[in-house]
């Protein structure tokens, strides 16, 4: 038998989990910057919390076989039905909160691009009644900010409204009982050509009229401000009260991401659609704009919007709600390579001890980590200078922190800068501020 991680699933070695650690706690940081406080949940729910939320995706969840319970239970799909499911369990009206978890999805996995069975989700919601736009405007802030702390260049939202998709359907003919269909069909526009998209409204029975009138819809992109003049100088799509509506509300949208000086990275997409069946509101995404990374195809990088409706359909009120989802496993491989390039590690300094006892470096050891640096050392005493460098320079460690008999008499070490070679003396008692200095502790 072939000893091996399931499919679509992959262990973390150490290098992955430092890297983990280093984008969630930027991630923390970031959302807490917003206000917002941390939850769990379990990672299985009742199964029909789950069902019917996630339209045709519903078929991707991991139903878990009765244990003899009596409750029929599935395996957590994505962050933001367990949290509506929280907001009504606990009879909560507002609440702005993250979530970092594994979520699970019966998919076909594609590793190389980033798709798994089994993965991270990190989740931002607003959950309130607050005023038009003002959340809505604040989670598309939030994410340049997260882009912008993680370092990630080349990247852009695109932004849509669920309204004024529903509202341009409706003048192209669709019929309401496909709308959910056929948007999740458009979609797909980001992966297939708008030859296989028309092909599948067909298939699940748009009119071929119907579907070219769509069209002039979904090539729709762009600058906020001009794409709202198009829209506004269609009659046909200003008599919709949907469409109406909807472009009233961007309009607010737009002046408010003026006011936080980022809507030069917005893109108006009306082919976005997001297939999720709770989406009410605006849509977005954050995609990076660099298609290939060490092999690894990155595209989306960031989704989500508003669901004004999900909470009550746990048969309490309504709670207007917007959120996202950073998706951290294309982050990852973004920052993977930088890590790797600059040669970091969980660790601060290694202690290489030349000609000195092994007590010595436990000595100086201890001393560090008591003062807040992370420290390694060989566990030997006979061992060699050059291989202790070789143990430090294999594991990514910034700094090593050197013993020597010419030390002790000095009461100095010297540390040398494990990636630029630098190397100095340095009094003992100032060894700590020197490195937290250097390490930004």
């Amino acid at each position: 038998m072939e000893v091996k991680t399931p499919k679509g699933t992959r262990d973390s070695d150490p290098l992955d989990c430092v890297v983990r650690d280093y984008v969630f706690n930027i991630l923390k940081s970031c959302f807490r910057r917003h206000g917002a406080v941390e939850i769990d949940t379990p990672v299985f729910e009742l199964k029909w919390v789950l069902t019917d939320k996630y339209g045709e995706d519903s078929m991707l969840i991991y139903d878990l076989a009765d244990q003899g319970e009596g409750e029929q239970l599935a395996l957590r799909y994505d962050l933001t039905v367990p949290f509506a499911r929280y907001l009504a369990t606990h009879g909560l009206k507002k609440l702005t909160r993250f979530h970092i978890a594994q979520v699970y999805r019966r998919d076909q996995p594609y590793m190389t691009r980033g798709r798994f069975r089994e993965f991270y989700q990190c989740d931002f919601d607003i959950a309130g009644d607050y005023d038009t736009m003002v959340p809505d405007a604040d989670c598309l802030n939030l994410i340049v900010d997260i882009m912008q702390n993680l370092d990630v260049e080349n990247f852009q939202i695109r932004l849509s409204h669920r309204g004024l998709l529903d509202g341009y359907f409706e003048v192209c003919g669709v019929p309401e009982h496909l709308i959910r269909a056929i948007s999740s069909a458009v979609d797909k526009l980001d992966k297939k050509t708008w030859d296989e998209v028309r092909e599948e409204m067909i298939g699940k029975g748009l009119e071929g009229e119907s579907a070219d009138k769509i069209q002039q819809y979904v090539e729709i992109k762009g600058d906020p401000r001009q794409v709202l003049m198009t829209l506004k100088e269609n009659s046909n799509l200003m008599e919709n009260e949907k469409a109406r509506k909807s472009i009233e509300d961007m309009e607010k949208l737009v002046s408010y991401l003026e006011v936080f000086g980022i809507v030069q990275y917005i893109n108006f997409d009306l082919s976005l659609a997001r297939g999720l069946d709770y989406y009410t509101g605006i849509i977005f995404e954050a995609i990076h704009l660099d298609s290939e990374n060490q092999g690894i195809r990155i595209g989306s990088i960031c989704g989500g919007g508003r669901y004004d409706k999900l909470v009550g359909r746990f048969g309490t009120m309504d709670i207007p709600s917007i959120g996202f989802s950073v998706g951290i496993e294309r982050i990852l491989a973004i920052k993977k390579e930088s890590y790797i390039q600059n040669r970091v590690s969980s660790t601060d300094a290694y202690v290489v001890g030349i000609n000195v006892s092994l007590a010595d470096k436990i000595r100086l050891v201890d001393h560090l980590r008591k003062s807040g640096i992370n420290t390694e050392f060989a566990y030997r005493e006979s061992i060699s200078g050059r291989k202790q460098f070789e143990q430090a320079n294999k594991k990514g460690i910034p700094f090593s922190v050197i013993i020597g008999e010419s030390e002790l008499e000095s009461n100095e070490v010297s540390v040398k800068n494990m990636i630029s070679g630098e190397q100095s003396k340095v009094p003992r008692e100032e060894i700590v501020s020197y490195l937290k200095q250097r390490l930004n502790k």
